[in-house]
């Protein structure tokens, strides 16, 4: 899902703009993502109305669709919506915004929010708004299920933070080029992403900002209860992301110390 609140944050985002990009880029041929997210609702029992919110491209939200879920997919961005309906059919795909929504009350069993969607709330009030409106979406004992990077890794580590990070792709005979650097707001608590792409087309190159929420996990923990939310599981891995990723029959982790955190939290 693609955010444009933080002042002077760049409109324009290239993957999200252009989802077959974002495919390209970050490629799910084995939908692990989707994979993860639906063992962690079969574990915990959780019925069959899922929201997933940041839904992007749709592609987890179809696999939860296809494992059987009855599934709607949310996200803000209007072309990946498109794209979803067209690329991922199965689910029913809605615009909304995790700053705040309202899709019926009680109306799911569970929703998921992966790829660090959850931390595109930069302040407590869009927290509290995003937890709010969890909240509300989901029926009693309703689960949530996230995934995202991990604040508490960057405590005393700088290992992503050094020069940019460049990476390339092809798509329709079209070469593009990403230059990344990371930074850490520590006034804001915000983990800042800059990012200049660059193409073989004879395209202006252009520099893309975003942000994340830097939570850490007994913060998390504390927002979660709050808000009337048991926390099942919270951990580092494994996960979609991890290394090593998760693969079926894996138990979730005990520690909070590596890149990417785990939750799954049930409406009490």
């Amino acid at each position: 899902m693609s955010r444009t609140t933080t002042t002077g944050q760049d409109l324009r985002n290239l993957l999200t703009d252009n989802p077959g990009l974002y495919e390209a880029r970050f490629p799910d041929p084995d939908r692990l993502a989707g994979r993860w997210a639906e063992d962690c609702l079969r574990r915990h029992g959780a019925g069959a109305r899922v929201l997933d919110l940041g839904c992007g491209t749709g592609r987890d939200a179809a696999h939860l669709h296809q494992a059987g879920r009855r599934v709607t997919g949310a996200d803000i961005s209007p072309a990946m919506l498109e794209y979803a309906r067209t690329e991922h059919p199965g689910p029913g795909y809605v615009h909304a915004d995790l700053h705040g929504f309202d899709l019926g009350h009680g109306a799911f069993e569970a929703v998921t929010c992966l790829d660090s969607a959850l931390l595109y709330c930069h302040t407590n009030e869009q927290l509290d708004s995003f937890l709010d409106s969890c909240r509300r979406a989901l029926a009693p004992g309703g689960l949530l299920v996230a995934e995202m990077r991990n604040g508490a890794y960057f405590l005393g580590r700088t290992d992503l933070l050094g020069p940019p990070a460049v990476d390339e792709f092809s798509r329709d005979g079209v070469r593009y080029r990403s230059s990344t650097t990371l930074t850490v707001d520590r006034t804001a608590q915000l983990l800042r992403r800059s990012r200049v792409w660059t193409a073989d087309d004879g395209s202006e190159p252009f520099e893309q900002r975003s942000a994340w929420r830097l939570l850490l996990p007994q913060e998390l923990r504390h927002f979660l209860t709050a808000h009337g939310f048991e926390v099942l599981e919270l951990h580092d891995g494994p996960g979609p992301r991890s290394e090593p990723p998760w693969t079926e029959g894996l138990p979730p982790g005990t520690t909070t110390d590596s890149d990417r955190l785990h939750l799954v939290a049930r409406r009490a």
